[in-house]
């Protein structure tokens, strides 16, 4: 768990400052993550995920504090404040390893198939360069994330079947090419 909780804190401080702040924080009527109270960490983290994997997860909060305790293996955490969108995530072990390879530039090491969860969308984010910081002509910058699942595969040569185009209405290939290629699947916004 001292792993798990350490990965986490690095992941929400590294994904804060590698998305940065472009945009100001779009306000909906999500819980909000800006609070400081507990239970609203909590219930925007939930919403990452379906109830009935949320349910047992261990929710942490923007500086890697153990929000709540899970019972499970799986990680949720709030959205970011400082990031547009609503993108609160849930992961489970595979995911949070390939994040925190993709953080500090190390060859992920996958496995076993991984899935995270993004019910409520994703921050803004290149569809081919993983480490850009900003839109640019040339590296399909998507502003607007939709909800989705995030898979990894301990075969990255199943990946070349798949598109890259993600308005193409089905899963697509995000960072195709790279290391820290994945299938995103697109599916409807978690409510309430």
């Amino acid at each position: 768990m001292r792993y798990v909780l350490f990965s986490t804190s690095v992941l929400l401080a590294t994904l804060s400052g590698v998305v940065g702040a472009q945009v100001k924080h779009a306000q909906g009527d999500h819980p909000s993550p800006r609070s400081t109270d507990d239970h609203a960490l909590i219930a925007n983290a939930l919403r990452a995920a379906p109830p009935s994997l949320s349910a047992g997860a261990t929710v942490v909060g923007h500086d890697g504090r153990v929000v709540r305790k899970g019972t499970s293996d799986w990680v949720c955490m709030p959205d970011m404040p400082n990031v547009p969108n609503d993108s609160p995530m849930c992961l489970d072990a595979s995911w949070r390893a390939f994040i925190d390879a993709w953080m500090n530039k190390r060859d992920p090491q996958v496995t076993r198939v991984g899935f995270g969860y993004m019910l409520q969308g994703d921050m803004p984010v290149s569809n081919n360069d993983p480490f850009a910081t900003a839109p640019t002509p040339t590296n399909a910058w998507l502003a607007d994330g939709v909800p989705h699942i995030m898979i990894l595969l301990p075969d990255a040569a199943l990946l070349d079947s798949l598109p890259t185009d993600p308005h193409n209405g089905g899963p697509w290939v995000m960072w195709k090419g790279t290391k820290y290629a994945h299938v995103m699947v697109p599916t409807t916004r978690r409510e309430k």
